[in-house]
């Protein structure tokens, strides 16, 4: 995210890596999915790693996105909307929040899926965090691993912030497991389900203690 001046007035503008207009995973129903450029994550089986330090990309501002978006509207229905992807949404947070006010004045469903990676208390991100989840109708969390060493071996980063934002989201009922249409569930695929119980078994020991 950089901002732009024109005319006398500074502008918000959004770096988009690719998009997709019939997304049907990323959220409730059809999805227009913008993938943001740009994450602090670097994961060793990150799906999008052409995201990282690419400079193929383009620039948009709220306005356009949305006015792009809007074109398929009518494919929606009552579920679908508008998803920030990437990369990782919160390192562009001044344009998602740009993007969902103006998204919620046209009753759009809204919906970021993010690895938390870019989540602190610190000023200013913190006020602006909170103002977004007010624009926000669903938070998807990409939660890589419990254990913080594994996860720093994993994406070479803490999950400590990350956590951190699991608790405060998951307080205000923003928080989710994608299971494809109903999203009140999670769905493990038979061969990860061994490397998923650790994960259960280390959520449940980090949370009782």
């Amino acid at each position: 995210m950089r901002l732009f001046c024109y005319g006398g007035k500074m502008e918000t503008i959004g770096r988009i890596h690719s998009i997709e207009s019939f997304g049907s995973v990323d959220g409730p129903g059809v999805r227009y999915i913008y993938f943001l450029h740009g994450c602090p994550l670097r994961c060793q089986f990150c799906h999008n790693p052409d995201t990282w330090g690419s400079k193929k990309y383009e620039e948009y501002t709220p306005e356009k996105a949305l006015q792009q978006a809007m074109k398929y509207k009518t494919y929606w229905g009552k579920k679908g909307g508008i998803t920030i992807s990437g990369g990782e949404p919160l390192a562009q947070i001044d344009f998602v929040l740009e993007l969902f006010k103006l998204a919620k004045k046209e009753g759009i469903n809204t919906c970021i899926d993010t690895s938390g990676g870019c989540f602190t208390r610190e000023e200013p991100f913190f006020s602006k965090f909170n103002e977004l989840m007010e624009y926000t109708d669903l938070l998807l969390v990409d939660i890589k691993e419990i254990n913080n060493e594994r996860h720093i071996a994993l994406t070479g980063r803490s999950n400590e912030n990350i956590l951190d934002m699991q608790g405060i989201t998951e307080a205000v009922s923003k928080y989710f497991y994608s299971n494809g249409d109903s999203f009140d569930g999670l769905f493990v695929a038979p061969e990860y389900q061994d490397r998923f119980e650790r994960l259960a078994s280390d959520a449940i020991e980090y949370y009782e203690n």
